[in-house]
């Protein structure tokens, strides 16, 4: 199916949001000009109004708690996309874990036919050293955030139909390019080092891939899926790449992190081949190139 065909099969469908960020929002924008009824579910009251003003039903609640149970029925096609919350790890376990099993909850009452989607992070992989990793290699907790992660992905493989996880890269957009914006501020010198590989998505092959999946006919079963473009760049060719964009001098790696700072996750490079064979997805920006050059150009 195409990306275009996946897009038509919105139409008429009534589409829920859990989350309605960055990722999420667009979901929402895109089903609605697709021709889908759409409600959202999000704690921030702005991103309500703002979702609401445009034609969705928004509904402003807590995804751990059962209050809103009541006030979403009749869905055809779910995704959960909410975030931490910036609350530290009891934020992770409130959004995502708590989140998926009052889902699951709130879901015993409605039709098994209906397609949950969530999107899961690439940090459930422990593995490193640069070695290409596909969702045959198997997922474990290293951390008490990928502890979580990894336990909610296994309770939306508890959902009564059919749920699809989609691991998402590094997410990259419009209004959403760190990188660039340091180096549109002046910045010369990076923390930690440039020779691990970013595995990246833009935000618009997410949605796609997102799209896709709902469209694809599927049983109840449960399915994993790395969604990340062609690119296996390291990121100091991104970093360079972007200073020469600019006109900058080339900038450097200090080795070092700063108090504060994450270091480095694992070197690692994603494959994207089960969702190309099994979706007929394939990202409209291959490589961090195309997808910057969007981004300079609007």
């Amino acid at each position: 199916m195409t990306v275009a065909s996946a897009h038509r099969f919105l139409k008429g469908k009534h589409v829920v949001v859990f989350g309605a960020g960055y990722i999420g929002g667009q979901v929402a924008r895109v089903a609605l000009t697709a021709g889908s009824r759409v409600t959202v579910l999000t704690r921030n009251p702005r991103t309500a109004a703002e979702l609401s003003s445009i034609g969705c039903t928004a509904v402003v609640d807590q995804l751990a708690g059962t209050s809103w149970h009541d006030k979403i029925s009749a869905v055809d096609l779910i995704l959960n996309s909410v975030s931490g919350g910036g609350r530290g790890l009891d934020g992770y376990r409130e959004s995502y874990l708590a989140g998926a099993e009052s889902i699951n909850q709130w879901g015993g009452g409605i039709a098994e036919e209906v397609r949950l989607i969530y999107t899961g992070s690439t940090s459930v992989y422990p593995q490193g050293d640069g070695c290409v990793v596909s969702e045959s290699d198997p997922i474990a907790s290293s951390d008490e955030r990928t502890e979580i992660l990894v336990k909610t992905e296994h309770t939306v493989a508890n959902w009564r139909g059919s749920s699809r996880v989609l691991r998402l890269a590094g997410i990259y957009g419009p209004a959403r390019h760190h990188l660039l914006d340091r180096l549109r501020l002046g910045e010369t010198q990076f923390p930690g080092s440039g020779d691990h590989h970013l595995n990246l998505i833009h935000r618009d092959d997410a949605v796609d891939a997102i799209v896709s999946t709902w469209a694809q006919e599927s049983d109840s079963s449960h399915r994993a899926f790395n969604v990340v473009d062609d690119g296996r760049a390291r990121k100091s060719e991104i970093v360079n790449w972007l200073a020469r964009r600019l006109g900058r001098a080339k900038p450097s790696f200090t080795g070092e992190w700063g108090p504060g700072r994450r270091p480095n996750r694992p070197d690692r490079i994603l494959c994207n081949r089960r969702i190309k064979a099994e979706l007929n997805w394939t990202p409209q920006y291959p490589s961090f190139k195309e997808g910057y050059a969007q981004i300079l150009g609007a």
